[in-house]
């Protein structure tokens, strides 16, 4: 099992997408520090992926500074300087433009939307707080 979210699309390189994502459970707080980190070997049997291909996103992730192997204890995922909320909110760029494109397809203004936004953020916060000490998501 591999510790991030990854949905693959077509166009786009499966190295790029799941760079990606690892980077995105990483800086969110998906991922702590000192968590493990997937080998090539699982990475590439939990996402069917070439071993080549694996091996290039850690390679990748390692030479960013987001995750490190240490002798003896593997991959972990790396302490992180803190990230600003623009490098935080960068990460929805996709998901934003398409919320756009949709609320201005069903011809909400962005009052709705936002209202929308809103109460599920409420919604979704009520669950982070009552959820079990072992939930891992940070909140800023």
């Amino acid at each position: 099992m591999i510790p991030f979210r990854l949905s693959f699309e077509s166009g786009i390189s499966l190295y790029e997408q799941v760079v990606y994502a690892a980077k995105k459970a990483v800086i969110s707080g998906q991922m702590r520090p000192g968590d493990p980190f997937p080998s090539v070997r699982a990475l590439s049997k939990a996402l069917k992926i070439n071993p080549n291909t694996a091996h290039k996103v850690i390679t990748q992730l390692v030479s960013e500074g987001l995750i490190e192997v240490r002798p003896g204890l593997g991959t972990i995922v790396a302490e992180l300087p803190a990230s600003t909320a623009a490098e935080r909110s960068s990460l929805l760029k996709k998901e934003v433009e398409e919320l756009v494109v949709e609320a201005q397809r069903l011809g909400l203004d962005l009052d709705e939307v936002t209202a929308a936004i809103a109460r599920h953020w409420a919604r979704l916060g009520d669950r982070l707080e009552t959820a079990p000490a072992t939930n891992t998501r940070r909140r800023e």
